[in-house]
């Protein structure tokens, strides 16, 4: 069992720099970037001073809003050696959502590219900061959000009232070696790092505090459950402005050592090349990540032979799936990460030695130094063994609470510091957990408690369904009713009766889907989570249309 470390993000660094100083830190395949971990704690300390250079005070919140370039790689390091607090943006974000998060976390400060796909970053900015146009650099004065004054872009353009990431780099000659240093030791583990927002399914996103000492045991601790070691090299396509990219990715990887090779934005073929190019022996993803890998047409031209791990998290695995990651990629030693943004993310987690069936069954037991209980919402009392309940977690990964909303805080952390997930769960003898389903997901048809998870995993046995969401809508008669959204195989057709034919006596019938809709995407957050609420949205509207 790994002991805790009472130790800042930017020391972590400084330390792996000192042992394993020549190993590759990080790689950009697609760009034909790498940094040795000695180059890698070298250049996060000019950015650091860079940003020093700016008048940016330790606690102050930055935020970052790009893809998974080099520039945030840095930025999550430097920032944490100079004391800003990280604020991590969704890639997928638009004007009234970035306004809001900007606003609500008292950014000072934003890094960002021009622009995602066919999304104008910039043009977005200056929708909701006209002034930035005649601003100088760093003198932003807005109605809108008082406390930004610096936005730095990483673009090749230069634009007007704003900082280019040269100039950040640059600046660092205004600041002494010695003045890092001076900052670096007035950092306590215990100060706030990192906020991420979190996805904001119900209600307005809340600001998730999470500290040095969340962020590095969660990422050690990951790291020691995966076997990871300064021998591997991590493939990292999940964002970094999730837990998922930035904590169980990049930080797990800095505790051993291991390299760091992220991919810039998710291409199934684009993670196939840079694994087989660079000899990634772990690899990161979501299940959609992973089936959109196993689909490809030239699959089988690629060699896989390097991978050896993995997480796979986000949402729940599909048990074909998990086996097809094993034999088919060749990840015999894959892992399953339940947690939340909340938990630093990792709460559970399998091992890499446990049977298949553990891992395509369960996500794992308490990840070390963490508590683990089902209680019954109802009453907070613990639950025996096998009963279902909420999933509740204790101990150093547990976030500081949300900022600027106490009362949310309240509710997700109780006096005694459980942390509330919201997800029901059942504990075997070993302390394997099994997710059930969302409390606020769980479907109520008629008085019988229906849990989705359960039809998902009896339909993904169908061999033309690839992936399959099940939720509950409004019915007049039952209270509730059961949808499935199915997309099926490439080419393959399926009729809603044919479906529910093969269900018939295998399920109950109160189980068995009343409405089943085909499709070709699911509509999801940027970190990979399906919008259920926008499934259910969906299903409305178009049973509306029916009944016109």
């Amino acid at each position: 069992m790994s002991d805790l470390q009472d130790i800042t993000v930017g020391k972590l660094l400084e330390k792996t720099a000192t042992e394993y100083g020549s190993n590759e830190a990080v790689v950009y395949h697609e760009l034909g970037l790498r940094y040795t971990y000695s180059e890698f704690e070298k250049v996060c300390r000019q950015a650091a001073r860079g940003f020093m250079s700016l008048g940016i005070e330790k606690g102050e919140h930055m935020a970052i809003w790009a893809t998974n370039k080099p520039e945030w790689v840095i930025s999550q390091f430097s920032t944490a050696k100079m004391g800003g607090v990280l604020v991590t943006v969704n890639t997928n974000y638009r004007t009234s959502e970035l306004e809001y998060l900007l606003r609500q976390s008292d950014a000072t400060t934003i890094i960002l590219m021009d622009k995602y796909r066919d999304h104008s970053y910039i043009e977005t900015l200056y929708e909701i900061l006209p002034e930035l146009k005649t601003a100088e650099p760093g003198k932003l004065k807005s109605e809108k959000l008082p406390k930004l004054k610096n936005i730095i872009m990483l673009s090749e353009i230069r634009y007007p009232g704003t900082f280019s990431w040269e100039d950040v780099l640059s600046g660092s000659n205004q600041i002494s070696e010695e003045m890092l240093d001076n900052r670096m030791k007035d950092l306590k583990p215990e100060d706030v790092i990192n906020m991420q927002y979190t996805s904001g399914t119900t209600g307005f996103p809340k600001g998730v505090m999470l500290t040095h000492s969340n962020l590095v045991n969660n990422g050690l601790n990951t790291a020691s459950c995966m076997k990871l070691t300064n021998e591997d090299r991590l493939c990292i396509p999940v964002p970094m402005f999730h837990c998922f990219g930035c904590s169980l990715g990049t930080m797990a990887s800095v505790t051993v050592g291991a390299t760091m090779v992220p991919v810039i934005e998710f291409t199934p073929r684009t993670v196939l090349q840079t694994v087989e190019a660079e000899k990634c022996t772990a690899l990161h993803g979501v299940p959609t990540m992973f089936i959109a890998e196993l689909n490809l047409d030239d699959f089988d031209q690629y060699d896989l032979r390097s991978l050896r791990t993995g997480i796979m998290a986000g949402s729940t695995c599909p048990i074909e799936v998990m086996k097809l990651v094993v034999n088919k990629m060749g990840i015999s030693e894959i892992t399953i990460t339940y947690g939340q943004t909340e938990s630093s993310p990792g709460i559970t987690m399998t091992r890499t030695d446990d049977p298949i069936e553990l891992r395509v069954s369960s996500v794992g037991r308490a990840l070390p130094n963490v508590e683990v209980k089902i209680i019954n919402p109802a009453t907070g009392e613990e639950l025996e063994r096998g009963q279902q309940g909420e999933l509740c977690s204790r101990g150093y990964h547990v976030m500081k609470g949300y900022y600027k909303n106490p009362e949310a805080t309240k509710e997700a952390i109780d006096p005694e510091g459980w942390l509330h997930t919201g997800d029901l769960a059942v504990m075997d003898e070993n302390g394997y957990c099994k997710i059930t389903g969302r409390l606020k997901d769980m479907i109520i048809r008629g008085g019988e408690n229906i849990y989705p998870r359960e039809i998902e995993e009896f339909l993904y046995r169908h061999p033309l369904i690839v992936d399959v969401q099940v939720l509950g809508i409004p019915d007049k008669k039952y209270g509730e009713e059961v949808t499935a959204w199915i997309i099926l195989k490439e080419g393959e057709s399926l009729t809603a009766e044919e479906l529910r034919t093969f269900c018939k006596g295998k399920i109950s019938h109160h189980k068995i889907p009343r409405h089943i809709h085909f499709t070709d995407v699911y509509p999801m957050t940027a970190s990979g989570k399906i919008q259920k609420y926008k499934l259910r949205e969906q299903t409305l509207d178009l049973l509306a249309e029916r009944t016109k």
